[in-house]
């Protein structure tokens, strides 16, 4: 069961509460809620996933850049959540910031205490984003393909892709 502190507050100065803080931690509608510690099988899987994407980013020569978890994606001006690892285009030009604005690809992996929350709660929070292209549910326990979700219907005007250059030659 996730730890909850007490304080409502705003992404913003969640951002400024969480920096430095012991722990991994998420906003929930103006609550910090601490983030459930990990097992050896979810670290495996996300670090798997992470490594997947950063592979394929650099195979296809985007300009895209792939992010570990410990990265804030902001939903709503009281909600925001660290994913196990996005890829956004384009990169951040700050690096030293703990927020992520307009990822395209966001991953999860499913854990005991979380796989209602990542089908629920952040399925819809992620897809509220316009940038969100595609998110990836992992299930560690299991050996099937990952669940993916890509842009709902009525979101179908906008182009399939999401429009990042290809890295130019020699860089």
């Amino acid at each position: 069961m996730p730890h909850t502190a007490q304080s409502e507050m705003d992404v913003n100065a969640f951002l400024i509460w969480a920096e430095g803080r012991d722990g991994r931690w998420e906003l929930r509608d103006g609550q910090p809620v601490m983030i459930a510690p990990e097992r050896a099988m979810h670290a495996l899987t996300k670090y798997a996933a992470q490594e997947s994407l950063k592979a394929a980013i650099q195979r296809a020569g985007l300009t895209r850049r792939m992010f570990p978890d410990g990265m804030t994606v902001r939903i709503t001006a009281r909600t925001a959540f660290e994913p196990d690892a996005l890829v956004v285009c384009p990169s951040p030009p700050d690096l030293n910031t703990m927020e992520i604005p307009n990822p395209v690809i966001v991953v999860e992996v499913l854990s005991p205490s979380t796989a209602a929350d990542d089908n629920g709660v952040k399925l819809d929070g992620y897809f509220s984003l316009r940038s969100v292209e595609h998110y990836l549910i992992l299930d560690s326990a299991r050996n099937d393909p990952p669940q993916t979700r890509s842009g709902r219907g009525d979101r179908d005007s906008r182009p399939a892709r999401w429009p990042c250059p290809a890295r130019p030659a020699g860089t």
